[in-house]
């Protein structure tokens, strides 16, 4: 994931207050335990997670993320966990 999508996606995600805590919530669940080990020294899902993602949601790891793609993920977290 590059720069600029991160800050795309950081953007839009800034935008819609009621995501922002499943937005923590997932961010966290996704990090990696020991992630302070590793280079670059980020709390950031691993490059094999983000690759998955990708080529689930999209049908390749070089596709663009688009951001309303995320804001659809956190909102569908969001109702999940009012269910459960």
């Amino acid at each position: 994931m590059t720069p600029r999508a991160v800050a795309r996606t950081g953007v839009a995600v800034a935008r819609h207050p009621s995501l922002w805590v499943v937005a923590v919530q997932q961010w966290w669940r996704t990090t990696p335990s020991g992630w302070w080990r590793h280079a670059p020294f980020l709390p950031l899902p691993s490059g094999d997670y983000l690759r998955f993602r990708l080529v689930t949601q999209y049908g390749s790891e070089s596709h663009r993320i688009d951001p309303a793609d995320v804001l659809n993920y956190l909102t569908w977290c969001k109702r999940q966990e009012h269910i459960g």
